[in-house]
């Protein structure tokens, strides 16, 4: 896991992580909690953008590793057990998904990764799609009458393109 900058995130997240910390922070990996400790809860990029911090340019501090070596988000498995009522930031939940806000539009984007493609080779393999894999984070960002709306899309365009 890489990445140059780490998952990002709104003020009102920032929140949420500081919420959160106490029920997190025994999850984590020594090194997810002195990266945490050492750059903040969250921090700016170099392009002035809110996101997580990362260990040493890699994975996002809030990961944790489950027996068999996969990654997976520490704030979601508290939520999962209980601890918490939020999951994780709206954009690690959409991902592959980016979403840019725009001025008059919210600009949806597929991020296509080397180190994601064995999950996109599983998707596809199991016919599911990205917008089918996102619903839940889909509907947490727009609701169910849009991805109502967007169902209906991808059906004509499948059909459109039998």
């Amino acid at each position: 896991v890489e990445g140059d900058s780490g998952a990002p995130l709104t003020q009102a997240e920032v929140g949420q992580l500081e919420l959160a910390w106490e029920h997190v922070a025994h999850l984590l990996p020594e090194a997810g909690r002195q990266a945490v400790e050492a750059q903040g809860l969250a921090l700016t990029d170099a392009d002035g953008d809110l996101v997580t911090p990362l260990v040493n340019g890699k994975e996002c501090a809030y990961t944790v590793f489950d027996a068999d070596g996969t990654a997976k988000c520490g704030l979601e498995k508290a939520h999962f057990e209980g601890k918490t009522q939020w999951r994780k930031p709206l954009s690690c939940h959409l991902y592959p998904i980016r979403a840019k806000e725009l001025i008059d539009f919210t600009a949806l984007n597929y991020h296509r990764w080397p180190i994601c493609e064995a999950a996109r080779l599983c998707g596809k393999a199991g016919k599911v799609s990205v917008l089918d894999f996102c619903k839940d984070a889909l509907i947490r960002k727009f609701g169910d009458s849009w991805y109502e709306e967007a169902q209906q899309a991808q059906t004509l365009w499948r059909e459109a393109q039998s």
